[in-house]
C-alpha cells in the first residue's frame, strides 16, 4: 500500500470509526473483507448510516433463503446499511414483522409477498409513516397494487412455460409438479405457468414443505400409484432431491427437474441425478432489493420507473453449463 494510501486509510479510519477505506480494502482486507461481504463489494459508501428491513416467507432451514440473504448482506456492506432480517411462513405472522419495522421506524423496507392481501393493509401503514417498501422474489402480479416501490424477481409464469416448453424437448409425456406451499401465489404460477408450456399432461401434487419426510413419502405414494408419471417437477432445490430419494423408493422411472438450486442440486446436476434447475438468481434479488433501497434514499432512482418489474430470471442450468455455475455455488453465493 503506498504511503498516502497508508495515511488516508488512518485518517478514514479516525473519522468514521469502522468505515473501510476504499481502494485498498480488496486488495488487502483478505478474509476480513470477504467475510463482511461476500467479497463481492468494491469499496463503502460514505452516505449516512440508514437501516433496511429485509422480511420474508421463509420456512426455516430453506436453503433458498440463505443465498437471499447473502445478496442482501454484500449490498448492506457496501452500502453503509444496517440489513434487520426476519421472516415467518405464516402470512399473518410476516405482517406483524412488517409492523414492528414500521414502528423501530426503518429507513427501507424490502419484503416477500407470497401471500399479497396479507401485505396489503401493512403496506399502506409503512408508505403513510413515509417509509419505501420495494418487493422481491413473491408478488410480481401484486407489487403495484399493493403500493410498493419496485420489484425484483423471476415470471413465474414465463418461467413455468419456458420449463414446460423444455420438458417437450426431452420426450416427457406426464409431469408431476410438486407445490409445497399451497395458495403461495409464485409456486402456483409456476405449475399454472408449466401446464401452458407443456404438451403431455400435468397433475399438481400438494405437499408440506416443512416436513420432508412427509414429502418423500407422498411424492412415493403418488409415483407407486401412477406409473405413466415420467416427469417429477419440484419448486425447491431440497424437494428435487427428496424427490429422487422417492423416484427410487417407489421404483419409478420418472426424471426429476426443478426450480432453484443450491449447491447439492448443482452436483445432483452435474452427476445427472437431476435434469436440469431453473435459477432465478436469489443473491441478485436479495442484493438489488436493498441497494434499490440505498439509491431511493441517496437519489431519488426506481428501478422500472416505478411501472416495470426487473427481471432476474429464467436461466437455465443443464449439464452442459452447470460447471460455470458450480465454482460460485461452492462460495455458497
Amino acid at each position: 500500500m503506498h504511503r498516502h494510501h497508508r495515511a488516508a486509510a488512518l485518517a478514514a479510519t479516525v473519522l468514521a470509526g469502522a468505515l473501510l477505506a476504499t481502494g485498498c480494502s480488496s486488495s488487502s482486507g483478505g478474509k476480513k473483507s470477504e467475510e463482511a461481504a461476500a467479497d463481492t463489494s468494491a469499496g463503502k459508501a460514505t452516505t449516512p448510516r440508514m437501516t433496511v428491513a429485509m422480511i420474508t416467507h421463509a420456512a426455516p432451514g430453506d436453503t433458498f433463503w440463505d443465498l437471499i440473504r447473502k445478496g442482501a448482506e454484500a449490498a448492506a456492506a457496501k452500502d453503509n446499511i444496517k440489513l434487520v432480517y426476519s421472516s415467518d411462513p405464516s402470512a399473518g405472522n410476516q405482517a406483524n414483522l412488517v409492523q414492528n419495522a414500521i414502528d423501530q421506524k426503518v429507513d427501507g423496507i424490502a419484503l416477500t409477498a407470497a401471500k399479497p392481501s396479507a401485505m396489503k393493509a401493512v403496506i399502506a401503514k409503512a408508505k403513510t409513516a413515509g417509509i419505501p417498501v420495494v418487493g422481491f422474489n413473491a408478488g410480481l402480479d401484486d407489487w403495484k397494487d399493493l403500493g410498493m416501490l419496485e420489484y425484483f424477481g423471476q415470471d413465474e409464469n414465463i418461467a413455468g412455460r419456458a420449463f414446460g416448453e423444455k420438458l417437450n424437448d426431452t420426450g416427457a409425456k406426464h409431469a408431476l409438479c410438486v407445490v409445497q406451499e399451497q395458495g403461495h401465489v409464485a409456486l402456483e404460477a409456476r405449475c399454472a405457468g408449466l401446464k401452458k408450456g407443456f404438451k403431455g399432461k400435468t397433475d399438481n401434487l400438494y405437499v408440506n414443505g416443512t416436513d420432508m419426510p412427509s414429502v418423500k413419502s407422498t411424492i412415493t405414494a403418488k409415483l407407486q400409484q401412477d406409473s405413466t408419471i415420467d416427469q417429477v417437477v419440484t419448486l425447491g432445490a431440497p424437494f428435487a432431491l427428496t424427490a429422487v430419494q422417492s423416484v427410487t423408493d417407489a421404483g419409478s422411472k420418472a426424471k426429476v427437474a426443478t426450480f432453484d438450486l443450491n449447491k447439492e442440486l448443482v452436483t445432483a446436476v452435474q452427476n445427472g441425478k437431476v435434469e436440469f434447475a431453473v435459477d432465478q438468481q436469489p443473491y441478485l434479488q436479495g442484493y438489488l432489493a436493498v441497494d434499490s433501497l440505498w439509491l431511493y434514499k441517496t437519489n431519488g432512482n426506481f428501478s422500472g420507473g416505478g411501472t416495470a418489474p426487473v427481471l432476474t430470471g429464467p436461466a437455465f442450468i443443464t449439464k452442459d453449463n452447470v460447471d460455470a455455475v458450480a465454482k460460485f455455488a461452492a462460495k455458497g453465493t
